[in-house]
């Protein structure tokens, strides 16, 4: 007997404000049993200790949800000077306090430089890359510390918004798997004082930059005036895939993709990833262009005709 499905078969992308002392996932928790959606994911996790765009993906959106884990993000970040902490941020303890100089902006200039571009940057051990099919942050809270490979990440641009006292404020627009807590401590290190992160904003996410975010708070609220509030906050799953080109196949072409076969599209891309939409303007799901230049379903969309 076929398992029933709970809740609605509502897709599309959610661009919630997570507030502060919320888990990711309790958040996706949280507004998945708010809109009664069947499947919900997230696109990228923020610690409790941070705030800001966390694009939740609803029913089949979540099928293109990897392509926004891949995608730039930007934050803005407080770094405390003077003090390094178990985790790298405010929530574990103090092991070490150095005294803070008065860093001159040439200083200051080198640490952008230095921190600019492609970089190596070593994981830290609170974080929830696996060792051994263990979690690094379970193996922390024991004492334990295991060698981490340094990971190549760019950022792509670093700027600083205000440098007073101990309190050092930056602008980070960085490639997927940047640990911005990593990225504090070893601007600590630099400037000879050692640092943690005390508070983290994600600003915005590629693709979604300047579009507005909807708190939790207003999820709640909507709710109680009925679904087709909230549902209207809800952005196209497409939007996931701005960055491939579109292309509309004819009624033929879109028969036979949705049932998994390969066709030619005239004047189409020669290689990579394509949105995929009907005749109708129905969006059908990604493509791929194959080395014969045909195009061969990849991940497609249930409600695809």
């Amino acid at each position: 007997m076929a398992r029933r499905k709970k809740g609605r078969d509502i897709s599309g992308i959610l661009l919630l404000d997570k507030p502060l002392g919320f888990s990711s996932n309790g958040a996706l928790q949280r507004v998945k049993r708010l809109f009664n959606a069947n499947k919900a994911g997230h696109t990228g996790a923020l610690d409790p200790l941070a705030n800001g765009m966390l694009p939740i993906c609803l029913g089949e959106a979540t099928k293109f949800s990897g392509y926004l884990l891949d995608a730039d993000k930007c934050y803005v970040a407080t770094c405390k000077l003077g003090e390094t902490t178990t985790t790298g941020d405010a929530e574990g303890e103090v092991v070490q306090q150095r005294p803070v100089a008065v860093y001159d902006m040439q200083l200051m200039a080198q640490m952008i430089e230095r921190f600019s571009g492609e970089i190596e940057q070593v994981p830290p051990m609170y974080s929830a890359l696996k060792h051994k099919g263990q979690p690094l942050y379970k193996l922390a809270r024991k004492g334990e510390e295991v060698e981490r490979k340094p990971r190549c990440i760019t950022i792509y641009n670093l700027e600083i918004l205000r440098y007073q006292g101990d309190e050092l404020d930056i602008r980070v627009h960085s490639s997927k798997g940047t640990y911005i807590r990593t990225l504090a401590e070893d601007i600590g290190e630099f400037l000879g004082c050692g640092a943690h992160l005390t508070a983290l904003h994600r600003e915005w996410v590629a693709g979604y930059k300047d579009l507005p975010m909807v708190s939790l708070e207003l999820v709640e609220q909507l709710a109680e005036q009925g679904l087709n509030q909230l549902d209207e906050h809800l952005l196209p799953m497409e939007t996931a895939l701005k960055d491939f080109p579109q292309v509309e196949l004819d009624a033929d072409a879109s028969f036979y993709i949705c049932r998994g076969q390969q066709v030619l599209v005239a004047n189409s891309p020669s290689s990579g990833l394509l949105r995929l939409y009907s005749h109708k303007k129905a969006f059908l799901g990604l493509g791929e262009v194959q080395s014969d230049g045909r195009i061969a379903p990849k991940r497609l969309v249930s409600s695809a005709e």
